[in-house]
């Protein structure tokens, strides 16, 4: 039988709707300090959902934007809550939580959709190393996601490849259907790049489900399994370096089975890995997994038993 991994779906914008607190620029690592049980909740749900994978949630926890919105103090400790909360919702699940995989993840350092703000490699290389690190022995895989430029994808690829963890390189895309990384550099420039690398798979996230259909024919020239999970954010364009996420807008038009329609059309182009990014929650990842059934496939954690 044809398999997909599936992945789980957005976890910022799920906290935002069940958070007692307003957003802060740390989001959504201040939920993982204030309210670590809404962050097991959402694991949760993705599992019960079918998710065979879910990703820690670290994304907004790098030293360099501790540094800027909060302590520094704060790094090692909410990495670890990270993991613990993970893994509890993993073991914890009703469903089928002992053959889900949990994913590292590798994020931006400064904040998403600016690779401009990024430093050099070697320096990049060096920070995601210092994530990597703490992270490596408590997970199945690192996804090296939202990585706007070629510089900070390769670096955080490295970083979860020397360390001997199987890694996933994602990159998001400008809005349109351009194929063009949000620094401007083309897709099929940046495959060129980083298939040699010895990464398992490349991805699309965090980009407008339409860039991602547009992009498929483009991503299917790597040598690796590859895959998207796009998001449902009207525009990306109002959020600055440092800016809360409660600013960006919802899709009014992106309901489960419409969400569902263009994962499809992914899944015909060749991609094995798919699963949902920020306003892509539970709900839509049930109606995938329903999807995936009936289309003759199955859900796997093993991606070289993909089809």
């Amino acid at each position: 039988m044809k398999k997909i991994a599936l992945l789980d779906g957005g976890m910022g914008q799920e906290l935002i709707r069940r958070s007692a607190f307003k957003a802060h620029p740390m989001w959504s690592a201040k939920v993982l300090m204030d309210e670590p049980h809404l962050v097991e909740q959402v694991h949760k749900e993705y599992i019960d959902s079918g998710a065979q994978f879910i990703t820690l949630n670290n994304y907004s926890a790098t030293p360099e934007r501790l540094e800027r919105d909060a302590s520094l103090d704060l790094f090692e400790p909410l990495q670890q809550r990270a993991i613990e909360v993970a893994q509890r919702a993993r073991d914890d699940s009703k469903s089928t939580g002992a053959a889900v995989k949990i994913a590292g993840c590798l994020p931006p350092l400064y904040g998403s959709y600016h690779p401009e703000v990024a430093p050099g490699f070697e320096e990049c290389l060096e920070r995601y190393g210092v994530i990597a690190t703490i992270q490596a022995e408590a997970v199945d895989l690192f996804i090296c996601e939202t990585m706007s430029s070629i510089k900070e994808g390769k670096a955080a690829a490295m970083a979860g490849i020397n360390l001997g963890v199987p890694t996933w390189l994602s990159f998001s895309l400008q809005d349109n259907d351009q194929c063009l990384l949000r620094s401007g550099e083309p897709l099929a420039d940046a495959i060129k790049q980083v298939d040699g690398l010895g990464i398992e798979a490349i991805l699309i996230n965090c980009s407008a489900p339409e860039a991602v259909s547009a992009a498929m024919s483009t991503l299917s020239t790597t040598s690796k399994h590859y895959g998207a999970y796009a998001n449902g954010f009207t525009s990306i364009n109002k959020l600055d370096v440092g800016g809360t996420v409660d600013g960006l807008n919802k899709r009014e038009d992106l309901c489960p089975a419409a969400y569902a329609g263009f994962v499809k059309e992914w899944i015909a182009s060749g991609a094995t890995i798919v699963g949902g990014c920020c306003e892509v929650g539970p709900e839509h990842i049930a109606h995938l997994n329903t999807q995936i059934q009936e289309l003759g496939y199955t859900t796997t954690t093993e991606i070289e038993d993909c089809a």
